[in-house]
């Protein structure tokens, strides 16, 4: 199991919820402490400005994806947005190897609509054509016709399926993996109750030995990382620990 975590759960939420820390080093330096492999980078609207992502040398850490989280944004259905926002990550990601951009499509982001969703396929094609070396994986809450619209645009778009996410919507899990045989790129590991909001694993809605299970049928063997909720401010390394050795034990039952 390669299980790694969103970028910010190993500090204290000082400066901001999730985000990337001043003192993003640190977090390196203690995922083996957590009994884990990687970072998913993060960039918000708040550090898009700012953020060492696009300056600093990054290629002797361990780096598996960078989320654009400043994409969620109400105008993603704008093309010229997207682009003045996303081109300098996929600049940054090039020179750094690292070959997996996440596209979160929620909340304000949220392309459900159908004539937003078309107006944000356009962009899609533009970065997937530009960039073929990149990898673009939507985390999305849509039905399965809705996101197939958007992964069936080119080869080089994948999914991160957010397990708590999917929990909360409802999402039949079991035929929701198998109908993306092939095309999940990462599993964000989250415990949500059905409508509710992020609890701590096994305290929620989500069956992760099913998940496990599902994954496990589709031969999946790329990256699981953690987004769990978190716990007592301060704690965050025992907090994160804890999670990365419980749903590795769940996992482990599942085979």
């Amino acid at each position: 199991m390669k299980l790694g975590l969103i970028q910010g759960r190993l500090s204290k939420p000082d400066e901001g919820f999730q985000d990337t820390p001043s003192d993003w080093k640190r977090e390196f330096s203690l995922l083996k402490k957590a009994g884990l492999d990687h970072v998913e980078w993060i960039i918000t609207k708040e550090s898009f400005t700012s953020n060492p992502f696009f300056n600093q040398d990054l290629k002797k850490y361990s780096i598996y994806s960078v989320c654009a989280d400043n994409l969620v944004d109400s105008r993603i259905s704008d093309k010229e947005y997207v682009v003045s926002m996303l081109t300098p990550i996929c600049e940054a990601a090039l020179k750094n190897n690292i070959r997996f951009i996440t596209i979160p499509l929620l909340e304000d982001s949220d392309v459900s609509d159908d004539t937003v969703r078309e107006s944000f396929k356009q962009s899609l094609i533009y970065f997937s054509s530009k960039y073929p070396s990149l990898n673009f994986s939507l985390e999305a809450e849509l039905s399965r016709e809705k996101l197939e619209e958007l992964i069936n645009v080119s080869d080089n778009i994948y999914v991160t399926y957010d397990t708590g996410n999917m929990t909360s919507c409802g999402f039949n899990h079991e035929i929701y993996i198998k109908s993306l045989s092939g095309k999940i790129s990462n599993v964000h590991l989250k415990d949500r109750k059905t409508n509710g909001q992020s609890v701590p694993p096994s305290t929620g809605d989500t069956d992760f030995g099913l998940i496990f299970k599902a994954l496990r049928e589709i031969e999946y063997s790329k990256v699981f990382t953690l987004q769990t909720s978190r716990e007592q401010s301060g704690d965050e390394l025992d907090t994160i620990t804890k999670h990365s050795k419980l749903l590795r034990s769940i996992y482990e039952e599942s085979i």
